[in-house]
Protein backbone atom coordinates (compact mmCIF):
# COMPACT_ATOMS: atom_id res chain seq x y z
CA UNK A 1 0.00 0.00 0.00
CA UNK A 2 1.42 3.38 -1.01
CA UNK A 3 1.77 6.07 1.65
CA UNK A 4 0.40 9.59 1.59
CA UNK A 5 3.29 12.04 1.80
CA UNK A 6 5.06 9.70 4.19
CA UNK A 7 1.97 8.78 6.22
CA UNK A 8 0.81 5.16 6.17
CA UNK A 9 -2.83 4.61 7.06
CA UNK A 10 -3.99 1.61 9.13
CA UNK A 11 -7.25 1.62 7.15
CA UNK A 12 -7.69 2.90 3.57
CA UNK A 13 -10.77 4.96 4.43
CA UNK A 14 -11.23 8.72 4.62
CA UNK A 15 -14.50 10.23 5.84
CA UNK A 16 -16.00 13.67 5.42
CA UNK A 17 -17.49 15.65 8.28
CA UNK A 18 -20.50 17.28 6.58
CA UNK A 19 -24.20 16.47 6.21
CA UNK A 20 -24.55 14.33 9.34
CA UNK A 21 -27.78 14.66 11.36
CA UNK A 22 -25.73 15.89 14.33
CA UNK A 23 -22.11 16.17 15.50
CA UNK A 24 -22.70 13.23 17.83
CA UNK A 25 -23.75 11.03 14.91
CA UNK A 26 -20.65 12.08 13.00
CA UNK A 27 -18.45 11.23 15.97
CA UNK A 28 -20.09 7.80 16.27
CA UNK A 29 -19.40 7.11 12.58
CA UNK A 30 -15.71 7.83 13.07
CA UNK A 31 -15.50 5.81 16.25
CA UNK A 32 -17.27 2.78 14.81
CA UNK A 33 -15.36 2.76 11.52
CA UNK A 34 -11.94 3.73 12.92
CA UNK A 35 -11.43 5.87 9.81
CA UNK A 36 -7.96 7.44 10.22
CA UNK A 37 -8.55 10.58 8.11
CA UNK A 38 -11.23 13.27 8.32
CA UNK A 39 -11.78 15.81 5.57
CA UNK A 40 -12.78 19.20 6.91
CA UNK A 41 -13.95 22.40 5.29
CA UNK A 42 -12.55 25.71 6.48
CA UNK A 43 -15.90 27.37 5.86
CA UNK A 44 -17.76 24.75 7.87
CA UNK A 45 -15.35 24.87 10.81
CA UNK A 46 -15.47 28.65 10.98
CA UNK A 47 -19.26 28.54 11.12
CA UNK A 48 -19.60 25.54 13.44
CA UNK A 49 -17.74 27.01 16.37
CA UNK A 50 -15.01 25.91 18.73
CA UNK A 51 -17.03 23.02 20.20
CA UNK A 52 -17.26 21.24 16.86
CA UNK A 53 -13.57 21.81 16.14
CA UNK A 54 -12.63 20.45 19.57
CA UNK A 55 -14.70 17.33 18.90
CA UNK A 56 -13.06 16.74 15.51
CA UNK A 57 -9.65 17.24 17.07
CA UNK A 58 -10.59 14.77 19.79
CA UNK A 59 -11.12 12.03 17.22
CA UNK A 60 -7.35 11.62 17.01
CA UNK A 61 -7.34 11.35 13.21
CA UNK A 62 -5.33 12.99 10.45
CA UNK A 63 -7.06 16.14 9.20
CA UNK A 64 -7.36 16.78 5.48
CA UNK A 65 -8.69 20.32 4.95
CA UNK A 66 -10.34 20.99 1.60
CA UNK A 67 -11.06 23.91 -0.67
CA UNK A 68 -14.68 22.90 -1.27
CA UNK A 69 -16.76 25.52 -3.04
CA UNK A 70 -13.84 27.22 -4.79
CA UNK A 71 -14.33 27.98 -8.49
CA UNK A 72 -10.98 29.57 -9.34
CA UNK A 73 -7.33 28.87 -8.70
CA UNK A 74 -6.90 32.11 -6.79
CA UNK A 75 -9.84 31.35 -4.50
CA UNK A 76 -8.55 27.82 -3.87
CA UNK A 77 -5.01 29.04 -3.11
CA UNK A 78 -6.27 31.62 -0.63
CA UNK A 79 -8.54 29.07 1.06
CA UNK A 80 -5.68 26.57 1.29
CA UNK A 81 -3.41 29.14 2.92
CA UNK A 82 -6.08 30.00 5.47
CA UNK A 83 -6.73 26.31 6.13
CA UNK A 84 -3.04 25.62 6.78
CA UNK A 85 -2.95 28.38 9.36
CA UNK A 86 -6.23 27.29 10.96
CA UNK A 87 -5.66 23.52 11.05
CA UNK A 88 -1.88 23.42 11.32
CA UNK A 89 -1.23 20.97 8.48
CA UNK A 90 0.36 21.08 5.05
CA UNK A 91 -2.17 18.57 3.75
CA UNK A 92 -4.80 20.08 1.47
CA UNK A 93 -7.51 18.45 -0.59
CA UNK A 94 -7.53 20.74 -3.60
CA UNK A 95 -10.90 21.31 -5.23
CA UNK A 96 -11.39 23.77 -8.07
CA UNK A 97 -14.91 23.29 -9.37
CA UNK A 98 -15.53 24.00 -13.04
CA UNK A 99 -19.24 23.24 -13.38
CA UNK A 100 -21.85 24.15 -10.80
CA UNK A 101 -24.27 21.35 -11.74
CA UNK A 102 -21.93 18.38 -12.16
CA UNK A 103 -19.28 19.64 -9.69
CA UNK A 104 -16.69 18.47 -12.20
CA UNK A 105 -13.20 19.82 -11.51
CA UNK A 106 -11.79 22.62 -13.63
CA UNK A 107 -8.59 21.06 -15.05
CA UNK A 108 -6.95 24.38 -15.91
CA UNK A 109 -7.57 26.01 -12.55
CA UNK A 110 -6.66 22.77 -10.79
CA UNK A 111 -3.20 22.59 -12.36
CA UNK A 112 -2.58 26.29 -11.77
CA UNK A 113 -3.49 26.00 -8.10
CA UNK A 114 -1.55 22.75 -7.66
CA UNK A 115 1.63 24.31 -9.05
CA UNK A 116 1.36 27.28 -6.71
CA UNK A 117 0.51 25.24 -3.62
CA UNK A 118 3.20 22.60 -4.17
CA UNK A 119 5.76 25.38 -4.59
CA UNK A 120 4.52 26.83 -1.28
CA UNK A 121 5.16 23.61 0.63
CA UNK A 122 1.67 22.15 0.61
CA UNK A 123 1.11 18.42 0.29
CA UNK A 124 -1.66 18.45 -2.27
CA UNK A 125 -4.45 15.91 -2.72
CA UNK A 126 -6.11 17.12 -5.96
CA UNK A 127 -9.72 16.17 -6.69
CA UNK A 128 -9.54 15.25 -10.37
CA UNK A 129 -10.99 12.97 -13.04
CA UNK A 130 -9.61 9.80 -14.63
CA UNK A 131 -8.00 11.87 -17.43
CA UNK A 132 -4.39 10.72 -17.78
CA UNK A 133 -3.15 13.94 -19.37
CA UNK A 134 -4.49 15.96 -16.45
CA UNK A 135 -3.00 13.43 -14.04
CA UNK A 136 0.40 13.85 -15.66
CA UNK A 137 0.21 17.64 -15.33
CA UNK A 138 -0.66 17.33 -11.64
CA UNK A 139 2.20 14.92 -11.00
CA UNK A 140 4.57 17.26 -12.85
CA UNK A 141 3.31 20.08 -10.62
CA UNK A 142 4.48 18.14 -7.57
CA UNK A 143 1.43 16.16 -6.50
CA UNK A 144 2.33 12.75 -5.06
CA UNK A 145 -1.32 11.84 -4.52
CA UNK A 146 -4.24 11.94 -6.97
CA UNK A 147 -7.92 11.77 -6.08
CA UNK A 148 -9.89 10.75 -9.18
CA UNK A 149 -13.65 10.75 -8.89
CA UNK A 150 -15.65 7.56 -9.12
CA UNK A 151 -18.79 9.46 -10.13
CA UNK A 152 -20.18 12.96 -9.55
CA UNK A 153 -20.09 14.15 -5.94
CA UNK A 154 -23.05 12.91 -3.92
CA UNK A 155 -24.45 10.74 -6.72
CA UNK A 156 -23.81 7.34 -5.14
CA UNK A 157 -23.33 5.81 -8.59
CA UNK A 158 -20.07 4.03 -7.80
CA UNK A 159 -17.26 3.67 -10.33
CA UNK A 160 -18.66 5.05 -13.58
CA UNK A 161 -15.64 4.57 -15.85
CA UNK A 162 -13.94 1.31 -14.93
CA UNK A 163 -11.72 1.26 -18.01
CA UNK A 164 -10.55 4.83 -17.47
CA UNK A 165 -9.82 4.25 -13.79
CA UNK A 166 -7.92 1.02 -14.46
CA UNK A 167 -5.88 2.76 -17.14
CA UNK A 168 -5.12 5.66 -14.81
CA UNK A 169 -4.02 3.32 -12.04
CA UNK A 170 -1.74 1.42 -14.44
CA UNK A 171 -0.25 4.59 -15.93
CA UNK A 172 1.03 5.97 -12.62
CA UNK A 173 2.06 2.96 -10.53
CA UNK A 174 4.16 4.98 -8.07
CA UNK A 175 1.49 7.60 -7.30
CA UNK A 176 -0.90 7.10 -4.39
CA UNK A 177 -4.52 7.33 -5.54
CA UNK A 178 -7.73 7.81 -3.61
CA UNK A 179 -11.13 7.31 -5.20
CA UNK A 180 -13.01 10.44 -4.20
CA UNK A 181 -16.69 11.14 -4.79
CA UNK A 182 -19.63 9.16 -6.08
CA UNK A 183 -19.38 6.06 -3.90
CA UNK A 184 -22.73 4.93 -2.54
CA UNK A 185 -22.30 1.38 -1.25
CA UNK A 186 -19.55 -0.53 0.56
CA UNK A 187 -19.24 -2.77 -2.50
CA UNK A 188 -18.09 0.29 -4.48
CA UNK A 189 -15.29 0.85 -1.98
CA UNK A 190 -14.24 -2.80 -2.08
CA UNK A 191 -14.15 -2.68 -5.87
CA UNK A 192 -11.92 0.41 -5.84
CA UNK A 193 -9.44 -1.21 -3.46
CA UNK A 194 -9.49 -4.46 -5.46
CA UNK A 195 -8.49 -2.44 -8.53
CA UNK A 196 -5.35 -1.26 -6.78
CA UNK A 197 -6.41 2.15 -5.50
CA UNK A 198 -4.91 3.05 -2.16
CA UNK A 199 -7.93 4.42 -0.32
CA UNK A 200 -11.42 5.81 -0.76
CA UNK A 201 -12.91 9.06 0.45
CA UNK A 202 -16.63 9.40 1.03
CA UNK A 203 -19.12 11.48 2.95
CA UNK A 204 -22.71 11.40 1.71
CA UNK A 205 -22.95 7.60 1.60
CA UNK A 206 -22.36 7.50 5.35
CA UNK A 207 -23.86 10.81 6.48
CA UNK A 208 -27.20 10.22 4.72
CA UNK A 209 -27.54 6.55 5.63
CA UNK A 210 -30.37 5.62 7.98
CA UNK A 211 -27.72 4.47 10.47
CA UNK A 212 -24.53 6.41 9.67
CA UNK A 213 -22.36 4.67 12.27
CA UNK A 214 -23.31 1.21 11.03
CA UNK A 215 -22.78 2.25 7.41
CA UNK A 216 -19.37 3.66 8.29
CA UNK A 217 -18.46 0.31 9.83
CA UNK A 218 -19.71 -1.46 6.69
CA UNK A 219 -17.45 0.72 4.54
CA UNK A 220 -14.52 0.00 6.86
CA UNK A 221 -15.06 -3.75 6.51
CA UNK A 222 -15.36 -3.39 2.73
CA UNK A 223 -12.11 -1.41 2.59
CA UNK A 224 -10.29 -4.08 4.58
CA UNK A 225 -11.67 -6.80 2.31
CA UNK A 226 -10.82 -4.94 -0.89
CA UNK A 227 -7.29 -4.10 0.21
CA UNK A 228 -6.66 -7.67 1.37
CA UNK A 229 -7.98 -9.02 -1.92
CA UNK A 230 -5.67 -6.76 -3.92
CA UNK A 231 -2.68 -7.74 -1.80
CA UNK A 232 -3.52 -11.43 -2.16
CA UNK A 233 -3.13 -11.47 -5.94
CA UNK A 234 -6.58 -12.10 -7.44
CA UNK A 235 -6.95 -14.63 -10.24
CA UNK A 236 -7.17 -13.31 -13.78
CA UNK A 237 -10.44 -13.23 -15.65
CA UNK A 238 -10.96 -15.64 -18.55
CA UNK A 239 -13.33 -15.74 -21.48
CA UNK A 240 -13.73 -19.52 -21.33
CA UNK A 241 -14.60 -21.99 -18.61
CA UNK A 242 -11.74 -23.84 -16.90
CA UNK A 243 -12.67 -26.95 -14.89
CA UNK A 244 -11.61 -26.88 -11.26
CA UNK A 245 -11.74 -30.67 -10.87
CA UNK A 246 -8.88 -32.77 -12.36
CA UNK A 247 -9.62 -34.97 -15.36
CA UNK A 248 -6.68 -37.33 -14.71
CA UNK A 249 -7.95 -40.56 -13.24
CA UNK A 250 -11.46 -39.95 -14.47
CA UNK A 251 -13.41 -43.15 -15.05
CA UNK A 252 -14.16 -43.95 -18.68
CA UNK A 253 -17.48 -45.70 -19.01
Amino acid sequence: MRDFYGVSLPLPLMLGTARYPSPAVMEAAFRQSAAPVATVSLRREQGAGQAFWDMVRGLGVHLLPNTAGCHSAREAITTAQMAREYFGTNWIKLEVIGHADTLQPDPFGLVEAAEALCADGFEVFPYTTEDQVLAGRLVDAGCRVLMPWGAPIGSGLGLNNLHGLRSLRAAFPEVAMVIDAGLGMPSHAAQALEMGFDAVLLNTAVAEARNPAAMAEAFALACRAGALAAASGPMGQRDMAVPSSPVIGKAWL
